[in-house]
């Protein structure tokens, strides 16, 4: 993981095989066409509480063992999210970290973007700032635009040379890893196929929120020995009514996080 230490990312990490790719695929093909709709909000945000192939990504001993590489056993998962790129579309994220959102510190989440088709230059891969995971957290703004995939179109506010950007490509079944300050964005879906992937949040359990909101995470690996965050509850009974009010008990917590932001000191201004 030199590459990761020294870039802030790394990618083309082989985990899941062609009968994993397979089922995963076809369960989100058989929600898509039992509700009649894509894949969206709110399901694809912690789709690990409503979904058991989410839940088995989430919990993959492969993708585990690359994140402990760089982050120790000690593992907890803050978010999920599945990112649905339509084929031929103009859907982007704009540049942004993803710490921005997340109010946790010390600033040691990673985030697995596990491909579950290909995702290469053409697709609309993801692109990366070698190094800029060595910033702090820069100023953020938003753009309501419907083709930004991010609701809220949270990007940096300031002019960015992207021209050292290197693509994160990935074949179905890879992953890459970026760390939580990392600069990176994606573009447009030129393919004539969807581009998906679960891009999973994880966090050392000795991460502590520093948020207005208390925050909450799922114990994948090891122990959690302080107690940070809350524990979730790890799935229970996928797609049920008890299933899905637990999750979306879940999803105002992680909402309320990202509008309410950091808390200030008591007497702050």
């Amino acid at each position: 993981m030199n590459d990761y230490a020294t870039n802030g990312f790394t990618s083309g990490i082989q985990v899941i095989n062609e009968e994993e790719l397979t089922w995963c695929n076809s369960e989100i093909e058989r929600f898509e066409a039992e509700t009649g709709k894509p894949f969206d909000f709110p399901h694809k945000s912690k789709p690990h509480h409503l979904f058991e192939w989410a839940d088995y990504l989430v919990h993959h001993p492969k993708i585990l063992d690359a994140v402990e590489d760089v982050i120790g056993g000690n593992i907890l998962c803050y978010h999920a999210t599945l990112w649905i790129k339509p084929a031929q579309s103009d859907a982007y994220v704009r540049w942004h970290q993803d710490g921005t959102y997340f109010f946790l510190s010390p600033a040691l989440h990673v985030t697995a973007w596990v491909a579950l088709t290909q995702a290469d230059e053409k697709a609309g891969c993801m692109k990366v700032l070698p190094g800029s995971h060595r910033n702090d957290i820069l100023p953020h703004d938003d753009d309501h635009s419907k083709l930004n995939m991010i609701p809220r179109g949270q990007g940096i506010a300031e002019n960015l040379d992207v021209a050292h950007a290197q693509s994160m490509s990935l074949d179905a079944g890879q992953m890459s890893l970026h760390h939580t300050n990392a600069i990176h964005a994606s573009f447009a879906n030129e393919r004539t196929t969807r581009r998906i992937g679960l891009g999973i949040s994880y966090i050392p359990a000795e991460c502590r929120n520093i948020g207005a909101t208390p925050a909450t995470a799922l114990l994948v690996r090891g122990a959690d020995e302080f107690g940070h965050l809350k524990a979730e509850k790890r799935l229970f009974a996928a797609e049920t009514t008890a299933q899905n009010d637990y999750h979306q008990d879940l999803m105002t917590i992680f909402r309320n996080r990202q509008d309410e932001g950091i808390q200030q000191p008591t007497g702050a201004l």
